[in-house]
């Protein structure tokens, strides 16, 4: 944790969290001095990256390689329609700037299997929020050599889950088996999706990364946690 106390202004931004019972102090530190980084800018990146500038993590990375379109903007709510044709990296620093200057944002290319440890290197815990098994494996694979915690997010239609993969616990290849590949998979463009889900996954994902870094409950290691948007419905199941 760092030493320096937090600002007068920093006592103000964060004070919901600092009379907050099992947080306080210790627990805003604890953020202040986390190195996050988010794989992806898009549906889930969005909340996410919201939520933990908010938060107040100190260092977020921020991987992704894409352009905003204006097709995006239905469920990718950081970015506006001013910034069409600009890199969602570079348009949610811009957000984060505005939300929290306390953020230190830092602007990562495209995980790929040659680059993920590497990139994972300088960071205590990722979140990923991609839409293909390939990054989605090599994060995993990076995250578990380097043993950091791994929160994982996925939507499709109207359903989506959010899982924990951390060291200890089982990983990646224990929920998607080796022979799945993103031809299995229904691409959103091919499909839909309806936009609030990825704001309801993305916010729990949020949580748990909270939840690793302050200590605070009980973290979905092991565990999957599911949404029926048309249901309203949560069901979880072990694995």
């Amino acid at each position: 944790m760092p030493s320096e106390p937090l600002s007068p202004e920093e006592t103000r931004r964060y004070g919901r969290h600092l009379v907050l019972k099992g947080m306080g102090g210790r627990g805003q530190q604890a953020l202040k001095a986390a190195r996050v980084l988010v794989v992806g800018a898009g549906g889930l990146g969005s909340p996410v990256i919201a939520y933990l500038a908010g938060a107040g993590v100190g260092t977020l990375g921020i991987a992704e390689h894409d352009s905003i379109a204006l097709s995006n903007l239905q469920r990718q709510v950081i970015h506006t329609s001013a910034g069409i044709g600009l890199g969602k990296a570079e348009s949610a620093r811009d957000f984060v700037a505005g939300l929290n200057p306390h953020v230190d944002v830092r602007l990562l290319p495209q995980v790929t299997a040659a680059n993920a440890a590497g990139t994972l290197r300088d960071y205590d815990l990722v979140l990923d929020g991609t839409d293909n098994l390939a990054t989605r494996r090599a994060v995993a694979a990076a995250a578990a050599a380097a043993g950091i915690p791994l929160v994982s997010g996925a939507v499709s239609m109207f359903d989506g889950q959010v899982t924990v993969f951390a060291p200890g616990g089982p990983g990646f290849d224990a929920l998607y088996p080796a022979s799945a590949s993103d031809d299995d998979l229904p691409s959103c463009e091919a499909t839909g999706i309806l936009g609030p889900l990825t704001g309801v996954i993305g916010t729990l994902m949020a949580m748990e990364a909270i939840k690793l870094i302050t200590g605070i409950g009980t973290p979905l290691i092991g565990r999957v946690l599911t949404y029926d948007s048309q249901g309203a419905h949560f069901s979880e199941f072990a694995f």
